[in-house]
């Protein structure tokens, strides 16, 4: 099992778990979150002045998957997610343990 974390724009958020859904990947949790990368933040104008605002609204999404199923997950994110401007986010994947179903006691892959 992996565990896919993909910092995304939050307008893009709609798109991928469409992707992921057509692919039959249900769980997703999805928290609001703040970054910058290259972009190093962005300007907004305040009652006329210019404004650096440091961070830039992301949303980070954490789905746990089957080791089989995590490149084609990660392709249908880089395609819902693109945009092909700087910001786009970004995809970590990290292998996970252990996974338990709390309402059933259900372990590991039959827990997803």
């Amino acid at each position: 099992m992996q565990m896919i974390e993909a910092v995304i724009k939050p307008h893009k958020l709609d798109a991928v778990k469409t992707a992921l859904a057509k692919m039959g990947i249900l769980g997703v949790t999805a928290l609001e979150a703040k970054g910058f990368g290259r972009q190093m933040g962005h300007t907004e104008r305040y009652r006329g002045a210019k404004m650096d605002v440091g961070f830039v609204p992301k949303v980070l999404l954490k789905i746990c998957v089957k080791s089989e199923e995590t490149d084609k997950a990660i392709t249908a994110i880089v395609e819902a997610a693109r945009t092909g401007e700087v910001g786009d986010g970004k995809i970590f994947v990290y292998p996970i343990q252990r996974v338990v179903r709390i309402r059933t006691g259900e372990t590991d892959e039959q827990a997803l």
